[in-house]
């Protein structure tokens, strides 16, 4: 078994971090794990994305081309990876920065409207949760459960009051895109 993710948006979405709590999630659960973040020089407000490659045996490249998984944070990603993804792959998509609907249809497009979500939780900077909350409803290789301890074990101390709606907002994203993934089967 392999996955590859790309995660991409602007700097500041905390585009980095989610890549990074996916990361930890499957490194815990004994997987072998990459981790490649790549940013504009002006970070916040430029373009972020990150790479995570999770695999049973090692990992022969750190690359990705043409994910079969990918999170879209704004539109320009989504103009980006839509083209460049896996077909038969899904790409979770943050409604709230997107204005256009899906072009392709050999792939599963789920649309989650993150900004919302995250502001009906209480803190807009939980978007980049809500959608690796959607991501694991494709990715039965990491559970919430697993996402859920890697926050709590990776978190920094002065973010640790922080998990009960980190953990709230994986979990609306996660039932956000498992409907509309049981929809498309």
């Amino acid at each position: 078994m392999q996955k590859e993710i790309i995660i991409s948006g602007f700097g500041g979405q905390g585009v980095l971090f989610a890549g990074q709590v996916i990361a930890y999630a499957a490194m815990d659960a004994g997987k072998q794990v990459t981790w490649i973040p790549s940013y504009g020089p002006e970070m916040r407000g430029g373009t972020a994305n990150c790479t995570v490659v999770i695999a049973d045996q090692e990992i022969g490249s750190p690359l990705v081309k043409n994910p079969p998984l990918a999170i879209a944070l704004n539109l320009p990603s989504f103009d980006k990876y839509e083209s460049e993804m896996q077909a038969g792959g899904t790409l979770i998509v943050n409604q709230s920065m997107v204005d256009r609907g899906a072009k392709r249809t050999d792939i599963h497009t789920v649309f989650v409207a993150a900004n919302e979500i995250a502001e009906e939780i209480g803190d807009k900077r939980l978007t980049n949760m809500v959608t690796v909350g959607a991501l694991l409803a494709a990715l039965p290789e990491v559970t919430l459960e697993a996402l859920e301890a890697a926050l709590k074990g990776h978190l920094p101390a002065r973010h640790q009051h922080l998990l009960p709606k980190n953990y709230e907002a994986l979990r609306r994203g996660y039932e956000s895109a498992k409907e509309q993934l049981a929809v498309a089967v």
